[in-house]
């Protein structure tokens, strides 16, 4: 990852994020604040909130998956990004029923803006932790975040093994010379 966001912006994409499925959950047009010295360094053109990258954002409910949804990559701003995947996150994740109004205190945030991707041309490479995986083979793809493994428990064997499964794929696919494997890293954050 070439670029940081620092806490003030974090605190900001949070607040976003919260902010973008309250407004819809309320039917109502979203309205986002920032701290005037974040502004200032918007206005400048010298924030990380600016830059286009690849977001994720998570819902937790009570500890468990409640959505996530997110891009690898994006031409627009993180914040944009992440204010739109944070809605789908809510409301589009297929795997669950829409948010609904009274769970929405019991959730937490979680966002993951990723670094480009880069091709990995030996798995064995693939640090536990520090990358996450897209896999694409045969029309088919997976994607899993570089918390995901350590958050499981996995090793590496278990990890290479799952984004193959994730993908709809045998385990071991990933050493396929036709598969395409690919690595990224994240600047991950959340609400405390």
């Amino acid at each position: 990852m070439d670029f940081t966001i620092n806490s003030k912006e974090r605190k900001a994409l949070l607040a976003d994020a919260r902010e973008s499925i309250a407004a819809r959950l309320e039917n109502r047009r979203p309205e986002y604040s920032r701290d005037p010295e974040l502004q200032r360094s918007i206005e400048s053109g010298n924030s990380a909130l600016l830059r286009p990258c690849g977001a994720f954002v998570t819902l937790r409910k009570a500890g468990s998956l409640r959505g996530c949804i997110g891009r690898m990559a994006s031409p627009d701003p993180l914040e944009k990004t992440v204010r739109t995947m944070a809605c789908e996150a809510a409301f589009g994740d297929p795997r669950f029923p829409p948010l609904a109004r009274d769970e929405w205190p019991a959730c937490g945030i979680e966002i993951s803006a990723l670094s480009p991707m880069e091709v990995c041309a030996d798995p064995r490479q693939v640090v536990v932790g520090v990358h996450g995986l897209h896999l694409t083979l045969r029309g088919r793809s997976g994607v899993l975040l570089p918390q995901v493994p350590v958050e499981q428990g996995w090793n590496l064997d278990e990890y290479l093994d799952y984004i193959c499964v994730k993908a709809g794929l045998p385990p071991g696919s990933c050493e396929n010379p036709e598969a395409k494997l690919l690595t990224f890293t994240a600047i991950v954050f959340g609400e405390d």
